[in-house]
């Protein structure tokens, strides 16, 4: 059992005796009332009274009823109330930050702002690859990958035709797959392009501990990947262009205070049913919208765990890839952000990719999304908020975390304010109303039960 689970218990055990305490406290609760003259009780008894309590021909639901409605009224809608006025702050932030986000990107758009309007960028000694090999920085290509039998020649091939000189250019093949045969193919896939004369180095570990994380943080303990200074991570259906590190790479080198240039999805299976339309166009609002606003305005936005190079002081500098959550990248990146470093995004670079074409792969992605972000923002809360570096880190931990709540009631039409306002106000106007009604009679406290259900 983990510790989040622990401490979940504990958690539901104080909030039990705490409603039992008050209802004790307020006299609603009298656990001497089933024994009639002080006997011990037994057990025709226990079922006649149990059974009295529940068609309503017995006292007892009286009591029931009027320890229910005192619990109600003191504990549960309090608790409620504070609830619903949570949800609608962060619901008005959420608004907040969307139209302003908007905004920048409409502004964005009508200027023709581009990135390097802030950040120095220039090609690496020309556009010819051959002039000046030792002013190229040695760069790290990472690819992660897990039993990808259909992608993985394309995923290869992309990274080892990337424009770069040849022998400041290493290409890691992180492989974790369980499958012996595709292990075998992908390994054979490697030295046919070893035989080509690519520098590519295939990668395996002995248990899947930490999963991604845990196979990035396990390749960059190479001694080749120790001599990079920058390292391109693109997952297994992932395809760059050629040109990808000529246009990246530079803002690196020519700006020490940036960590991360992050691309721009592309896919490649965007019409291939309504599912992937929409994905799509969520992804587009994400790319468009939040991040190039984030990058415009020189605040934070997260790197999308893929298409993106960064750089590798600023990695170790933020504590190096951390397994505790299912979104390494999102975490990488608030640690990153609160140690000064700054991001770029390059909308105008973009790596194709595919979408998920069916419902359940979908779910599955924004499970572990959702839930790792909620899961971070609980382990990072602290450490954003005491940080001043960048109010833009502590609005986005807060609306992930926002996120994660909808995303858990999708049927609510992702209002949950909504749900916990319509809750708390009955909760709390049944609970002001028969707060001192505990000796109501036996047929209407039936129908009030009854009403409540």
């Amino acid at each position: 059992m983990e510790a989040g689970e622990i401490g979940g218990a504990l958690l539901f055990l104080l909030a039990a005796a705490a409603a039992v305490a008050a209802a004790v406290s307020v006299g609603a609760v009298d656990f001497s009332r089933p024994l009639a003259a002080g006997a011990p009780l037994g057990f025709q008894q226990a079922v006649s009274w149990l059974i009295g309590v529940l068609d309503g021909t017995s006292s007892a639901a009286a009591d029931v009823y009027g320890a229910w409605v005192a619990v109600r009224a003191g504990v549960i809608a309090p608790v409620l109330q504070v609830a619903v006025w949570a949800c609608m702050v962060m619901s008005v932030m959420l608004v907040v930050e969307a139209v302003y986000n908007s905004v920048v990107s409409l502004g964005v758009k009508a200027i023709g702002w581009r990135p390097e309007w802030r950040f120095k960028w220039e090609p690496l000694d020309g556009a010819d690859e051959e002039k000046g090999r030792a002013h190229y920085p040695l760069v790290l290509v990472q690819i992660p990958m897990y039993n990808e039998l259909e992608v993985y020649k394309l995923s290869i091939a992309a990274a080892c035709e990337l424009q770069w000189p040849k022998d400041r250019i290493i290409v890691q093949v992180l492989d974790d797959s369980t499958d012996p045969f595709i292990k075998n193919l992908v390994e054979l896939e490697c030295e046919n392009w070893v035989n080509k004369g690519v520098n590519i180095k295939y990668a395996t570990r002995t248990s899947r501990k930490g999963f991604k994380a845990g196979a990035l943080k396990k390749g960059m303990e190479c001694d080749y990947a120790r001599q990079s200074e920058y390292i391109a991570i693109f997952d297994a259906d992932f395809q760059p262009e050629p040109d990808f590190l000529l246009r990246t790479v530079p803002f690196l080198v020519h700006n020490p205070e940036v960590a991360l240039v992050q691309a721009r999805w592309s896919f490649v299976n965007d019409t291939t049913s309504l599912l992937t339309r929409v994905q799509k166009m969520f992804f587009d609002y994400h790319f468009k919208v939040e991040q190039e606003a984030g990058s415009a305005t020189f605040a934070f936005f997260s790197f999308n765990g893929t298409a993106g190079v960064w750089r590798t002081v600023a990695i170790k500098e933020a504590g190096g890839w951390k397994d505790r959550t299912t979104v390494e990248d999102m975490d990488l990146a608030v640690r990153a952000t609160l140690k000064g470093w700054k991001f770029v995004y390059v909308g105008d670079v973009r790596v194709k990719s595919e979408l998920p074409s069916t419902y359940k792969a979908y779910c599955r992605q924004q499970f572990r999304w959702s839930s790792g972000g909620a899961n971070l923002f609980r382990k990072m809360a602290k450490d954003v908020l005491v940080a001043k570096l960048l109010l833009g880190a502590e609005s986005y931990c807060t609306n992930r975390c926002m996120y994660s709540l909808q995303y858990h009631s999708p049927s609510l039409g992702h209002n949950p304010g909504a749900v916990f306002t319509s809750l708390g106000c009955r909760l709390y106007s049944h609970g002001a109303y028969h707060s001192n009604s505990h000796k109501t009679s036996k047929k209407s406290s039936h129908n009030a039960i009854l009403d409540f259900v």
